[in-house]
C-alpha cells in the first residue's frame, strides 16, 4: 500500500476531481432554491397569506429532498449491478432532465414534481460519488479525496448563490430586470452535461471490478493510477481477502450483528450532520438575513453570497487536516464552534433584533462562524467516515442506508424550519439546533472510530471481529 510519504500521481487527483463534479451539481441544486424561492412565491402563491405561502414554499424546497431519498434507495442496486461509473452517468442524465423540467414548469405542482425528479439525480450522485472516491483512492489521501467531493458541493452552492444574485437583481431578459427564477433553475443543465461528458474518461472502481470478476481490468485501473507492482499486489491481496466470503448486503445484514452495528453508526452520523442546522441556512438564507434586520432584497442576496464564500473557504481546512490530525479532533472543534454560534444567534434573536437593529450584524457574524464550523467538520468528515466503516460486500447497502437517512432528515428539516419559526420563533429555533451539538459530542466520544491512515480492509476486519465501534480504526 502507498505510504503517507509517497508522491501521489496526478491521474489520481484527476479521477477524484472529475468524480467530485457530481458534488458540484449537488451543491448547485441545493443552493439555487434559496434565491429563487421568493420569486416562485410571487408567481405561483401570490394569492395566499404569508403563513400558507410559507407552507407551500416548504413543499417546493423539500420535494428535491424527498426525491433524493428515492434516488438513494435505487442507487445501491444501480451501482452494484452496473458499476459506480455508469451510475454517475445516470445521475447526470437525470440532472439534465430535472433542471429543464423545473425551468419550464407551468405551475407549482409541476415544479414540485420536477424538483422531485431532480432530487432523484441528487440522491444517486450523493450515494455513488463518495463511494466511488473511497474505493479508488489510495489510503494516504482517501480523506482528502472524499473531502474534495464536499468542497465541490460548497462551490456549487456558492455558484448558485452568485448566479441567483445576478439574475435576481441585475440581469435583463425580455425587457425585465431581476427575478428570473426559471433561468436560475434551468441553467444547471449546462454543468450536468459537462459532467456527463467528463465521466467517460473515468475508470471503473477497481474494488467493484474485483467483486464482479474483472481482475485484469481492476489491475489495469491500478496501473493507470501509476501504482507500482508491489502496491498493486498489496491492494489486490487486501481486496481478495475481504471478498472471499461473498454475501449480499441484505443477507449480511440479517446474519451479522457486526454489520448491523455499522449500519446503525452510519445512520446516526447522517442524522447528526443534518441536525446541526446547516441546510436551514442554505435553503432559507435570504429569510434569515431578513429576520436579522436586512430588509433590502439585494442585501439579502449578497448576504447569501458571503455565506457561500465562507462555506467554500472553510472546507479547505478539512481537506488540509483530515489526513493529518484525524477525523475526530476536527469534529470536536466543529461541534463546539457550531453549538456556540447557534446559541449566540438564538440569544440575539430573542433579545429582539426588530427593536435593536444593531444586533443584526453580530447575528450574521455568528451565522458565518457556524458555517466555518460545519464546513471544516461535519460537512466533509461525516461523508468520509460513512464511506469507510462498511465491509466491502455490504458497502452498497450501508451507504444506501446512511445516505437515505441524510436525505430523510434533510427533507424533514427543510419542511419544518419556516413552520418552527412561525410557531416557536426564530430565536428558539436556533437555540434548539445549537443545543443539539452537546449530544453530538457525546455520541462521537462513545461510538465513533478514528479512521485516519487505516485501510478499508483493516477497518472491516476489526468491525467483523466484534471490536467496539470506536476501536475499529485501530
Amino acid at each position: 500500500m502507498p505510504t503517507p510519504h509517497k508522491k501521489i500521481s496526478f491521474i489520481v487527483y484527476f479521477i477524484g476531481f472529475t468524480a467530485a463534479l457530481a458534488g458540484l451539481l449537488f451543491g448547485l441544486d441545493v443552493g439555487v432554491i434559496s434565491g429563487a424561492l421568493d420569486f416562485i412565491k410571487k408567481d405561483f402563491m401570490a394569492d395566499l397569506d404569508p403563513v400558507h405561502a410559507d407552507s407551500r414554499a416548504e413543499f417546493v424546497v423539500s420535494a428535491l429532498l424527498w426525491g433524493a431519498v428515492a434516488g438513494t434507495l435505487i442507487s445501491g442496486l444501480l451501482s452494484s449491478k452496473f458499476g459506480r461509473r455508469k451510475t454517475i452517468l445516470v445521475s447526470a442524465v437525470v440532472f439534465i432532465a430535472g433542471a429543464l423540467a423545473c425551468a419550464f414548469s407551468p405551475d407549482e405542482h409541476f415544479l414540485i414534481a420536477a424538483r422531485f425528479l431532480l432530487g432523484i439525480g441528487v440522491g444517486v450522485a450523493s450515494f455513488t460519488a463518495p463511494l466511488y472516491l473511497s474505493e479508488i483512492s489510495p489510503q494516504s489521501v482517501r480523506g482528502s479525496m472524499i473531502s474534495m467531493y464536499q468542497l465541490m458541493i460548497t462551490i456549487g452552492i456558492l455558484l448558485a448563490f452568485v448566479s441567483d444574485t445576478w439574475l435576481a437583481t441585475y440581469a435583463t431578459f425580455d425587457g425585465t430586470t431581476g427575478g428570473h427564477w426559471r433561468i436560475m433553475l434551468g441553467i444547471i443543465a449546462i454543468p450536468a452535461a459537462i459532467m456527463f461528458a467528463g465521466v467517460f474518461f473515468l475508470p471503473e472502481s477497481p474494488r467493484w471490478l474485483f467483486l464482479n470478476g474483472f481482475r485484469e481490468a481492476a489491475t489495469g485501473v491500478f496501473r493507470r493510477m501509476k501504482l507500482d507492482d508491489a502496491e498493486i499486489a498489496a491492494e489486490v491481496r487486501e481486496i481478495e481477502d475481504s471478498a472471499k466470503i461473498r454475501q449480499s448486503g441484505w443477507s449480511l445484514f440479517k446474519e451479522n450483528g457486526n454489520f448491523r452495528r455499522a449500519i446503525a453508526l452510519g445512520i446516526g452520523l447522517q442524522v447528526i450532520q443534518q441536525l446541526t442546522g446547516i441546510n436551514v441556512i442554505m435553503y432559507y438564507a435570504p429569510r434569515i438575513f431578513s429576520l436579522a434586520g436586512f430588509g433590502d432584497p439585494t442585501e439579502q442576496m449578497w448576504g447569501t453570497v458571503v455565506v457561500g464564500i465562507t462555506n467554500v473557504l472553510a472546507t479547505f481546512i478539512a481537506i488540509a487536516f483530515v489526513d493529518r490530525l484525524g477525523r475526530k479532533p476536527i469534529m470536536y472543534a466543529g461541534f463546539v464552534t457550531m453549538g456556540a454560534a447557534m446559541v449566540t444567534v438564538g440569544s440575539l434573536f430573542n433579545t429582539g433584533i426588530d427593536q435593536h437593529p444593531s444586533l443584526g450584524y453580530p447575528a450574521i457574524v455568528a451565522l458565518l462562524v457556524f458555517i466555518v464550523g460545519f464546513a471544516m467538520s461535519a460537512g466533509p468528515i461525516i461523508w468520509v467516515i460513512c464511506s469507510e466503516i462498511y465491509p466491502l460486500s455490504g458497502r452498497d447497502l450501508g451507504v444506501t442506508c446512511s445516505t437515505t437517512t441524510n436525505w430523510v432528515v434533510n427533507a424533514i428539516v427543510g419542511q419544518t424550519f419556516l413552520t418552527l419559526i412561525n410557531t416557536i420563533g426564530g430565536g428558539n429555533t436556533f437555540l434548539l439546533y445549537g443545543g443539539m451539538n452537546v449530544l453530538f459530542i457525546i455520541f462521537f466520544i462513545l461510538l465513533v472510530p478514528e479512521t485516519k491512515g487505516v485501510s478499508l480492509e483493516h477497518i472491516e476486519r476489526n468491525l467483523m471481529s466484534g471490536k467496539k465501534l470506536r476501536e475499529i480504526g485501530r
